[in-house]
């Protein structure tokens, strides 16, 4: 009996051995081209997991577009079908409403301020909630300032927006903006939107200087004007699905999130240069940055954050009270 009993043990503890040896394979998703700073991101938590686990863990990551477009990811990653993906946080605030609170306009005062609030209280609370929405918040990266861009009628003052058919992300607080502005909302994938704005389906679109310049997505061929309103910085948000994450062991859970915030210097880093080099290549390409009053654009956002005070009236204050 005592023998069997011994050798129960030592076969559970070999099983037990060989499953936390057991290889993993994880698929990240990003809608973005290979030489974007998120997928840089990406592809250094791959690299450090392989260091870290000896290559037991294996991040496999399909950068533009290959597994969906933004929503289809998110919606993949929910029910674990992609296990990690990086995403703007604007259409995940259809799954998780606090996260929509990053969507308000003008909400930071600058980069150091974003920072203080992503990596303080707030930021901390709104990615350990996405755990009730079926996601693990990882990480936030860098998508520095959206700006508008337009085909013809350059953008200088809130008048020039009246009327403009503008590409937004589906998220209710950006269109609501559009509307404060005077401008018609176009929800649409990103993919679509060179197309759009070459066709004249779309007037101009708003995003950040990679999006618009050097990045795969080359806008600025189609549209000349971009004008600096920067009336959002958006962060993006690194998940892993919470199916994934559910079937880890405690150690590789740790491997992973290890991986995820290492990886935030990385894009921060990748995500400065690009920018840099995006604004000197579309300027050399002809394109016009154009300078604008940003108080006039901030004053006509009265509307947006009264409609919205309710949902994130607490987050709001907080974040604008952050030094």
């Amino acid at each position: 009996m005592h023998h069997t009993r011994l050798f129960a043990v030592l076969v559970t503890l070999t099983l037990g051995t060989a499953a936390a040896q057991q290889k993993i394979i994880l698929k990240a998703a990003d809608i973005q081209p290979e030489n974007y700073p998120t997928v840089a991101g990406l592809k250094y938590m791959s690299d450090y997991l392989k260091r870290a686990t000896n290559g037991r863990i294996e991040l496999q990551v399909f950068a533009g577009g290959q597994l969906g477009d933004e929503r289809s990811t998110i919606e993949q990653t929910k029910l674990g079908v992609i296990d990690l993906v990086r995403v703007s946080s604007a259409p995940v605030a259809q799954f998780y409403a606090p996260v929509g609170v990053y969507n308000m306009p003008f909400l930071f005062r600058d980069s150091s301020h974003m920072w203080k609030v992503l990596n303080g209280e707030v930021g901390k609370e709104i990615l350990s909630g996405l755990n009730s929405a079926g996601f693990i918040g990882l990480a936030y990266y860098d998508s520095g300032t959206r700006n508008f861009y337009t085909t013809k009628k350059a953008i200088k003052s809130v008048a020039d927006m009246k009327g403009l058919r503008i590409r937004t992300q589906q998220n209710q607080v950006v269109l609501d903006m559009m509307e404060a502005l005077g401008a018609k909302p176009v929800p649409m994938a990103i993919g679509e939107v060179y197309s759009a704005l070459q066709t004249g389906a779309i007037d101009g679109a708003e995003n950040n200087f990679p999006s618009y310049g050097s990045s795969g997505f080359r806008h600025f061929e189609v549209a000349r004007n971009y004008s600096l309103t920067a009336h959002s910085a958006v962060p993006e948000l690194v998940l892993l699905s919470k199916t994934t994450w559910d079937r880890l062991s405690k150690s590789d859970q740790m491997y992973i999130q290890k991986a995820a915030q290492a990886s935030v210097e990385v894009q921060k880093k990748a995500w400065k240069a690009l920018s840099d080099q995006s604004k000197k290549q579309v300027q050399k390409d002809g394109a016009k940055v154009i300078s604008v009053n940003v108080s006039e654009f901030q004053k006509a956002m009265a509307p947006v954050y009264t409609k919205y005070k309710k949902d994130y009236g607490n987050l709001i204050e907080r974040i604008l009270d952050v030094k």
